[in-house]
């Protein structure tokens, strides 16, 4: 079992944020032969399809290099174009060839881990010219797994290499008798196979170090009890400090909350317990939609406000109740509230027309229902 420096036992598998830290730094798994095995075989399967191209390329070279016109031997710039000829020739033919290379570079370095760059594991460390860690590192599970994939490899692809050997034998007898520009080619399409056979060997050294190196690195990563309770105290925070934003957010939304019963249409109450400020916009929303709420003595600030801006007060506890409890601020009442709420404002703009000369004096609020499911007494 894991240990860290202090002896404490690591049980605990790494926390999501513990893997990121490290992956910031640079530590991700890699796996070495998984990188080698694709280079590998993405580049005997180039050579099988881009090695003809390269071969005729490298074949114009030699014959434009040595078959030189008269003229040209005493031109002092014939070298210069000659080289640059010859620079562009080799780099057209190879050029397929590289950049499947290339190609084949990356896949192979970022088939585990991923794409990840740090500048933090560029940085030189001390710690890494300790011999006594070097020590450590040469007697370690991981360099026995080394020299096991070392000896692994070296029997794994000597015996394939026996096998293809055996079977190209009469490949090989029969180039004797062909004449020298077909043995040529013969000779380097056995080449390729081989070379694609033998690094495709390595497939199995490197379907068992990728899980092994994925094992590694979480073995690394593992962490203590202690190690997990203070990473989580750290990410989800102290209780009391929690406590104390989560207040001091309240009450901004508070604050926010009573700026807004000045735009308020009606401010509908139950005088004792609870009022609700709402406003409607038939250009912007749909229906009316509750500015502000409370109960108490939220309440009663909420009126206070709505009475120094002169925002008509409604008494009608059952509607104020049913709002109450069943809408947030800043959202639409519901549905089965509509009716209701709708025979308020049509008073309350008929009570503004009044006072302004427009209209005769409203009569009361029209009797209205309040569905069942939206009652709370």
């Amino acid at each position: 079992m894991a240990e860290n420096e202090n002896g404490t036992e690591k049980s605990e598998q790494p926390t999501a944020r513990r893997q990121q830290k490290a992956r910031d730094k640079g530590q991700v798994p890699r796996s070495k032969e998984l990188a080698t095995t694709a280079v590998l075989i993405l580049g005997a399967i180039a050579l099988l399809v881009f090695g003809q191209g390269i071969a005729e390329g490298v074949a114009r070279v030699f014959y434009f290099s040595f078959d030189l016109p008269r003229e040209a031997i005493f031109e002092t710039k014939a070298m210069s174009t000659y080289l640059l000829a010859i620079t562009q020739d080799i780099v057209v033919s190879m050029a397929p060839f590289m950049l499947v290379m290339v190609a084949a570079a990356i896949i192979g370095n970022i088939g585990l881990g991923g794409w990840n760059f740090s500048l933090e594991a560029l940085g030189f460390k001390f710690s890494k010219l300790n011999p006594i860690n070097g020590l450590k590192r040469m007697v370690s599970l991981n360099s026995l797994v080394e020299l096991g994939k070392a000896l692994g490899k070296t029997l794994i692809v000597g015996l394939v290499a026996w096998f293809i050997i055996r079977s190209d034998i009469p490949d090989l007898l029969e180039m004797g008798r062909e004449d020298v520009a077909v043995s040529i080619v013969h000779a380097c399409k056995l080449l390729a196979w081989t070379f694609l056979w033998l690094a495709c060997s390595l497939i199995l050294i490197a379907a068992i170090d990728v899980p092994f190196q994925t094992f590694q690195h979480l073995k690394e990563l593992k962490m203590t009890k202690q190690e997990v309770k203070e990473e989580f105290r750290d990410t989800e925070g102290k209780p009391e400090v929690k406590s104390k934003v989560r207040q001091i957010q309240f009450n901004m939304a508070q604050q926010r909350m009573l700026q807004d019963v000045p735009k308020a249409d009606v401010v509908i109450t139950n005088p004792t317990h609870y009022s609700v400020a709402l406003k409607y916009d038939s250009k912007v929303n749909r229906a009316p939609i509750v500015l502000a709420k409370g109960a108490d003595h939220m309440a009663l600030k909420i009126r206070e406000i709505a009475k120094a801006h002169k925002v008509e007060l409604v008494n009608s506890p059952p509607l104020t109740r049913s709002i109450y409890y069943h809408s947030e601020v800043g959202q639409e009442i519901p549905s089965g509230l509509y009716l209701a709420v709708a025979q308020i404002l049509a008073y309350v703009f008929q009570l503004r027309r009044f006072r302004r000369g427009w209209g005769a004096k409203p009569g009361t609020i029209p009797p209205f229902e309040i569905p069942t499911e939206l009652r709370r007494d």
